[in-house]
């Protein structure tokens, strides 16, 4: 049995580099998400400042592992036994998977090639900010086999390009080039291919070099937004803003626009 990781980690200065190398295909089920979970404890106990996650592999990911929903595979459980509590359980377990990324105070980029397809998907959308290499082939395929996006696709389309595309995306089981899927929003960028490194890294250090702190309320403020409304994120605003007023980084960001004006700053992450 080979020894590779799932997950290697890289760290250049504030930047944590997560790179899945879980053979063949990154497949998404609970041991990949087990390893990614463990990475992202590790990179925020060491002060990481932007997190890139991208595949070692010939694709970012195929879906998901099979074996993950095989097993609720027939008659749907009863209220109480032993299988609904397990289907429980691994909806749980879903949920509680997407909102650490969600609301992880620390920017995660994800940085796609090959074929991001299914649950592969469904992570990257959990993630901050998506870019693409050009050829990637991106889509929601659940419909080939029967199902649906079993892990949050279709809320976060929704949130993202609306009820009609999410619904087209889900219902047709379609793979969409990169320029595509960022003309209608649900990516941030497409670049040609042999820009992704280079890009991907350019705008993990756009993030690094932030306010670490700033950005921390801001992902949870939107998070706040995107699931209970803009109402409840009003109400949320003044708490989850608090943390900035103490930081070191707006002390240093205002001394820098008194100074030198604006986009001068040179923030330390605290």
């Amino acid at each position: 049995m080979s020894s590779e990781p799932l997950i290697a980690r890289e760290v250049r200065g504030s930047i944590t580099i997560l790179t899945m190398l879980y053979r063949p295909y990154n497949l998404i089920g609970t041991k990949l998400m087990d390893a990614l979970l463990d990475e992202l404890k590790v990179a925020e106990e060491a002060g990481a400042r932007a997190i890139i996650l991208r595949s070692g592999l010939r694709h970012f990911s195929a879906g998901a592992d099979l074996e993950y929903f095989e097993t609720r595979v027939g008659t749907p459980p009863a209220d109480g036994d032993k299988d609904a509590k397990q289907a429980n359980r691994a909806n749980t377990y879903t949920i509680d998977f997407l909102q650490r990324l969600e609301t992880l105070p620390i920017p995660i980029i994800a940085s796609l090639h090959g074929v991001c397809l299914g649950g592969g998907l469904e992570l990257a959308l959990a993630c901050d900010y998506i870019i693409a290499a050009s050829s990637t082939k991106i889509g929601s395929v659940e419909v080939t086999l029967g199902l649906h996006p079993l892990m949050g696709a279709i809320q976060r389309q929704v949130q993202r390009i609306g009820v009609a595309r999410a619904k087209e995306m889900s219902m047709l089981g379609r793979r969409y080039d990169a320029a595509t899927l960022e003309r209608w929003g649900l990516i941030n960028l497409s670049v040609p291919d042999d820009k992704l490194e280079s890009v991907t890294w350019t705008i993990a250090e756009e993030f690094a070099h932030g306010p670490t702190v700033a950005h921390a309320a801001t992902k949870k403020l939107a998070y706040i937004a995107a699931n209970e409304g803009v109402r409840a994120a009003d109400e949320a605003m003044t708490d989850i803003q608090k943390p900035i007023w103490k930081s070191e980084d707006l002390k240093i960001g205002l001394k820098a626009f008194r100074k030198n004006g604006p986009g001068a700053a040179r923030f330390e992450g605290r």
